[in-house]
C-alpha cells in the first residue's frame, strides 16, 4: 500500500510539472533541443506555457513549405550534357556554374533556418538529410538536391513510412546509391544494403541473403536523366520469387520496404536515433521500446514519436541537460538568432554556410552514406578553433544588437538580459569602466566558455 501511495504521489508530481507554467529554464531547454538557441522574445512567449501545451504547440506549427523562396536557378532541372560532347572550357564553365548553384542552395537553406517560424521543421529536415544521406558531390545536380530537401521538409513530421517510400524513389537517392544501374542480370546491392543497415533495421537484424534477395526486388528502379525523374523499367526487373526477412513472393521494391516497416527493429532503430538527437547520448532501452511501439502502432507518425520523447521524464531530467554538443548548424544559426545579427547567410559579416562547412558540416554534402556521426565527433582541435573564431567575429560585428564600448566590452544594457536568458554563468558579467560602474559582458569570454557549445 505504501509503495502504491508513493507511486501515485510520483505520478501527481510529474503531472503537476507538465501542467504548470514551465518557466524560462524549461522553455530554454525545450526550444534549444527542438530548434535553435531561443531569443528573449521566444522565451517570453513560451515560458508561460505548461510543458505539455508547449510540446503540442511545437508539433502543431510545422511548415511544409519554406518561408523564403529557393534560388531560381535550382528550381528547373537541366539535363546533363555528356562530357564527351564538351570542350575542356565548357566542362570548366559547367562545373563552375554547378558550384555557384550549390553555394546558393546552401545559403538559401541557412537563411531559411534564420527566419523560420518553425525551427523544429528545419531541425527535422536536417535530421532526415543526415539519416537518408546523399551528396551533391556524387549527384551533381543542385536541382535534385533541392527537390530532396523539399521532400524532407514536407515529411519532416509526417509519416516515416511515406517518407521511406518516397526517398527510396527520390532521383538524388537513386543516383547516389547507384540504383539506376541495377538490373535482373546484375542486381546492384548498394541500396538494398543501406536501406536495411542505415535507413530502417540497423546492423544485426538482417542477413547477406536478405540483402541479395532485396536487391533483386529493387531491379528496374531507375533515373530518367533527360527529365530528372524516377522511372520504373519493367524489362530490367526481376519478377521471380524472393524471400526477405521470412516473407516470400514475387516481391518488388515497394513490397520489400513494407516488409522492413513491419519489423519491430525499424521503429526501435529510428526511435533510438531520435533519442540521441533530442534527449541524450545514451538511450534508455525500455523507454525506446515503449516509444517505438507507439510509433509503429500509429503508422509511423513522426509526431507521435516526438510527442512521446518530448513528454518523457528523461527529456526533462536535469541530468540530461547540457549533454549534447551543438552541431555547426545549431551553433551558427542559434547564435545569429540569439544575437539578432542582421543580414543574410551570404553577407560579409556572417557568411554562415561557409563557416558551417569549416566546422565540419557541409550542407548537401555529408561525408558518406552514414552521414555526419554527430555528438562528440563535432569537436576536435581544428573545429573548436573554427567555432571560437566565428563566434568572436559574430559578437563583435556591427550588426549585433548592441554597440561596443571603448573598453572593447559590449554595452551591458543590451546583453545582461541575454546572459540571463541564455542561462550562462554570471562570471561573464564584469565591472565596466563607466562612472556608474554598471556590469558589462565580456562576450569573447562568454562564447569561449565550453558550455556555449552544449545544449
Amino acid at each position: 500500500m505504501v509503495r502504491i501511495f508513493c507511486a501515485l504521489l510520483g505520478l501527481l508530481a510529474v503531472f503537476d510539472a507538465h501542467a504548470a507554467p514551465m518557466g524560462e529554464d524549461d522553455a530554454r531547454h525545450l526550444l534549444a533541443r527542438s530548434g535553435f538557441t531561443p531569443t528573449a522574445a521566444e522565451l517570453a512567449k513560451w515560458r508561460a506555457l505548461s510543458r505539455q501545451d508547449a510540446v503540442e504547440q511545437l508539433l502543431a506549427q510545422v511548415r511544409q513549405e519554406p518561408v523564403t523562396a529557393p534560388p531560381a536557378e535550382v528550381k528547373s532541372y537541366q539535363p546533363p550534357q555528356p562530357r564527351k560532347d564538351l570542350t575542356p572550357e565548357e566542362i570548366k564553365a559547367r562545373n563552375q556554374q554547378r558550384h555557384e548553384q550549390e553555394r546558393a542552395l546552401r545559403d538559401w537553406w541557412v537563411d531559411e533556418m534564420f527566419v523560420t517560424d518553425s525551427p523544429l521543421t528545419e531541425r527535422m529536415t536536417l535530421f532526415w538529410h543526415n539519416h537518408f544521406a546523399s551528396s551533391t558531390q556524387k549527384v551533381h545536380s543542385p536541382t535534385l538536391m533541392y527537390r530532396q530537401n523539399a521532400l524532407f521538409r514536407r515529411e519532416a513530421l509526417g509519416s516515416f513510412a511515406r517518407l521511406l517510400h518516397a526517398v527510396s524513389k527520390d532521383p538524388a537517392m537513386v543516383v547516389y546509391l547507384d540504383a539506376a544501374s541495377s538490373k535482373k542480370e546484375a542486381p546492384n546491392e548498394n541500396f538494398a544494403r543501406e536501406v536495411m543497415e542505415l535507413f530502417t533495421l540497423g546492423e544485426g537484424h538482417y542477413t547477406e541473403k536478405d540483402v541479395k534477395e532485396a536487391a533483386r526486388a529493387f531491379t528496374g528502379w531507375g533515373f530518367d536523366r533527360e527529365r530528372g525523374e524516377f522511372v520504373f523499367r519493367p524489362r530490367l526487373h526481376d519478377d521471380g520469387i524472393k524471400t526477405v526477412l521470412g516473407t516470400s513472393g514475387p516481391l518488388d521494391g515497394d513490397a520489400v520496404l513494407n516488409v522492413l516497416l513491419a519489423q519491430r527493429a525499424t521503429a526501435e532503430f529510428i526511435t533510438t536515433k531520435l533519442w540521441r538527437e533530442f534527449v541524450s547520448p545514451n538511450p534508455n532501452k525500455k523507454e525506446v521500446e515503449r516509444i517505438a511501439k507507439r510509433f509503429r502502432d500509429n503508422g509511423y507518425d513522426i509526431r507521435v514519436a516526438l510527442r512521446e520523447l518530448f513528454n518523457s521524464p528523461a527529456f526533462w531530467d536535469p541530468a540530461n541537460r547540457g549533454t549534447l554538443v551543438k552541431s555547426p548548424v545549431e551553433l551558427v544559426v542559434g547564435s545569429v538568432r540569439l544575437f539578432g545579427v542582421a543580414g543574410s547567410s551570404a553577407g560579409p559579416v556572417i557568411n554562415a554556410a561557409v563557416h558551417i562547412n569549416q566546422m565540419g558540416q557541409a550542407l548537401f554534402a555529408p561525408p558518406n552514406v552514414k552521414g555526419w556521426p554527430g555528438g562528440d565527433a563535432w569537436i576536435d582541435s581544428n573545429t573548436l578553433l573554427k567555432r571560437r573564431e566565428y563566434l568572436t567575429k559574430l559578437v563583435g560585428s556591427p550588426g549585433a544588437q548592441s554597440t561596443r564600448a571603448s573598453t572593447g566590452l559590449v554595452n551591458p544594457v543590451a546583453w545582461q538580459r541575454a546572459v540571463e536568458l541564455a542561462g550562462l554563468d554570471a562570471k561573464w558579467l564584469v565591472l565596466g569602466s563607466g562612472a556608474a560602474q554598471t556590469p558589462s559582458l565580456d562576450l569573447a569570454g562568454w562564447v569561449a566558455d565550453p558550455h556555449f557549445q552544449l545544449k
